[in-house]
């Protein structure tokens, strides 16, 4: 007969509720990736594997997946949120930073390329420094690509001029790693 060794571990069963948030949190390529993760760990906890085969297939340490199953265990979804911290108390709700999240992730503005925090304000009918806090505290910057973004001025491939003095400074920029 074979008798566990170590401590007793929380045994998790998922709703089909919680599976499918789980599911959406770790797939989701802008969810903050310590969320992301937390939902990775619970999702192998609940197929029924130990917190060391979770914590190989992760790389992490199978510590961290103890916590985290503990936690999920004790207050479930909420347990995986990250627990207020010292200060002064937050202004943005955790619903308001994921629909301002969601909107700047899944759609884009008409005759843009990108939202700006007043575009996407409007746009919701939330005030401009709520959006500012929630991409803050996503860790978003729309702003900021790493890639080229062609221009929205439905004239611009017409027009000569314009079309190339973009072109002339986008030459000019300075290749990384080129000798």
């Amino acid at each position: 007969m074979h008798v566990p060794v170590g401590r007793p571990v929380a045994k998790i069963v998922l709703t089909a509720e919680e599976r499918e948030r789980l599911e959406a949190w770790a797939r989701r390529p802008k969810t903050s990736q310590a969320l992301a993760e937390r939902s990775r760990i619970v999702l192998g906890c609940a197929g029924g594997k130990a917190n060391g085969e979770v914590a190989e297939e992760l790389g992490i340490h199978r510590v961290t997946v103890g916590k985290w199953r503990a936690r999920f265990a004790k207050r479930r979804l909420e347990g995986l949120i990250d627990e207020p911290r010292p200060g002064v108390p937050r202004t943005v709700v955790d619903a308001d930073v994921e629909r301002v999240v969601t909107m700047t992730l899944e759609a884009t503005p008409r005759e843009s390329t990108h939202w700006s925090t007043r575009r996407l304000a409007k746009a919701m009918g939330i005030n401009h420094m709520l959006v500012a806090r929630a991409w803050a505290r996503a860790g978003l910057k729309p702003h900021r690509l790493e890639r080229y973004m062609a221009s929205d001025d439905p004239d611009f491939e017409r027009v000569g001029p314009r079309r190339q003095a973009v072109e002339d400074a986008h030459r000019r920029i300075p290749r990384i790693g080129a000798g």
